[in-house]
């Protein structure tokens, strides 16, 4: 008896699924003729960039913050070099991803806010992933120079959504001894 319960179980779910069938179903065109195309989500505003500024980050007695523009960072323990970005008639968070490739690996690597991060193999680029407030549009991120960061030319290549906004080439120089 379990036997023809099963078999009377199998077969009625095989034919409500289209398993078994008295002639093959063209299943090919029915889907291609019925694509139907969606829209793009309305809350999907294309990012444009309205400014981008690399170099050596400054901070007054007040606590603001600005950017002294360069691309030739000296290779001195504290300083601070990085970009901040002005995104045009934007505000809220934003997801970012910062690629940063050194000409050799550094004696070591850190970030301060235990962000996403991650680096290549061979220890010669870094990846950082950070959902930042963006006030006014503006996201920015800084390195700090530490002993054992290498000499050399660099690049920043920043991102959102995948979609690149902006690169920053630089080189760290060394400080001249006095």
């Amino acid at each position: 008896m379990r036997i023809w319960a099963t078999i009377a179980v199998l077969a009625s779910s095989w034919l409500m699924f289209g398993i078994i069938a008295s002639e093959p179903i063209a299943a090919n065109s029915i889907v291609v003729q019925n694509v139907i195309p969606f829209p793009p989500p309305t809350n999907a505003k294309q990012i444009t960039v309205s400014s981008a500024l690399f170099g050596l980050k400054r901070v007054d007695t007040k606590g603001n913050v600005t950017i002294f523009q360069t691309t030739r960072v000296p290779l001195q323990e504290g300083n601070a070099y990085g970009w901040r970005i002005k995104l045009k008639d934007y505000q809220g968070e934003v997801k970012w991803r910062e690629v940063l490739h050194l000409p050799k690996p550094p004696e070591s690597w850190g970030t301060d806010n235990g962000e996403n991060f991650s680096m290549s193999a061979d220890g010669m680029t870094s990846v950082t992933r950070r959902t930042q407030s963006a006030p006014e549009g503006v996201i920015e991120n800084f390195w700090t120079i530490t002993p054992g960061d290498p000499v050399g030319k660099h690049r920043i290549e920043v991102y959102i959504n995948d979609r690149l906004i902006s690169t920053f080439e630089f080189e760290i120089i060394p400080v001249k001894q006095i």
